[in-house]
């Protein structure tokens, strides 16, 4: 989860040069740090580095990113008439430049490990389009979905066409697995899921399902909805720490892989404590296909790198074992 970033000293060093849009348009630049973890940690993939939010600009949301804060959209979405003011593109010409880097990211890695690609899910899109930003109680976002459900209808599903594009040109370029991330899907309930985002996250699977490369459907604070998620998409449906790895396996189903669920903090603190919480997600595993031993969410920024490298090694040393 979120393999590169301000844990690692080649990408703060980057960074300092560089913004993050620059490292995610540049494909030289965004090569050099998908490859940044692999070459450090024993991890069983290279994830794409990219940024989720990247369709938002050619679909006429511009947005940007404040050092120490995250991302900040210039005009948040707050009307009817703002949803229906976005536009479709082409992800071919305007996302070019990541297709280009999947292809050097590929021509690299030859067949060390092989590249997961990703794009952000409707609600998570949509919440910070509508927020501006990241929020603690998404009201602006369920204001308008509750309020205005046509509207909200045509821009989800408008996201879920140009999402679906987007993963199948990442499959064209070359990518091995493609990874939905819906980060904040878990701010709704059941029953407002199913009514205003499963069909469009299902729209998007099904888009790619074609292709017959695996896909991931991640998302944090899910444990109440993880059947919905499982019932929109995704070979692999991602579990954070908050629910036993067994117990939600349970709730998406033995016929689905799981991927988690660790605890981020848990690297931040002494190597033996993370290392009893990995025995016990591999211990509730039970040694079943389709487990992906990952972070519940991403890397915090003041991991120490050594740690993540302990961990990785860790795992594989106790699961050949």
């Amino acid at each position: 989860m979120r393999q590169a970033g301000r844990y690692m000293s080649e990408y703060r060093s980057l960074r300092e040069r560089y913004s993050l849009l620059e490292l995610c348009r540049t494909p030289d630049l965004a090569t050099e740090v998908t490859l940044q973890p692999v070459r450090k940690i024993e991890v069983d993939a290279a994830i794409l580095f990219s940024d989720l939010l990247l369709p938002l600009a050619p679909m006429g949301i511009a947005f940007d990113f404040i050092r120490g804060e995250g991302p900040a959209i210039e005009h948040p979405l707050r009307t009817e008439a703002d949803l229906d003011r976005t536009r479709k593109f082409e992800p071919r010409e305007e996302l070019g430049y990541v297709l280009q880097a999947i292809t050097q990211i590929k021509g690299a890695l030859g067949d060390l490990v092989p590249l997961i690609g990703f794009a952000g899910a409707p609600f998570t899109l949509a919440s910070y389009a509508i927020e501006g930003g990241h929020s603690n109680n998404f009201a602006h976002t369920k204001s308008l979905m509750y309020g205005s459900p046509a509207a909200w209808h045509r821009f989800c599903d408008l996201i879920a066409e140009i999402i679906g594009d987007y993963l199948v040109a990442q499959v064209e370029a070359g990518v091995d697995c493609v990874q939905v991330f819906d980060s904040w899907v878990g701010a709704l309930n059941a029953a407002d899921y199913r009514e205003f985002i499963l069909p469009h996250t299902k729209k998007i699977f099904d888009r790619v399902a074609p292709l017959g490369v695996p896909t991931i459907h991640f998302g944090v604070g899910t444990g109440s909805i993880l059947g919905e998620l499982r019932e929109a998409g995704g070979d692999v449906i991602g579990a954070d720490w908050r629910t036993p790895l067994d117990e939600a396996w349970a709730r998406i189903g033995p016929d689905r892989g799981i991927q988690g669920n660790l605890d981020p903090t848990l690297l931040l603190g002494p190597v033996e404590r993370m290392f009893t919480a990995t025995d016990d997600i591999l211990a509730r595993a039970a040694g079943r296909p389709g487990h992906i031993f990952n972070l519940g969410h991403g890397i915090l920024p003041s991991t120490p790198l050594e740690h993540v490298q302990e961990l990785a090694h860790y795992v594989h040393q106790t699961t050949i074992a």
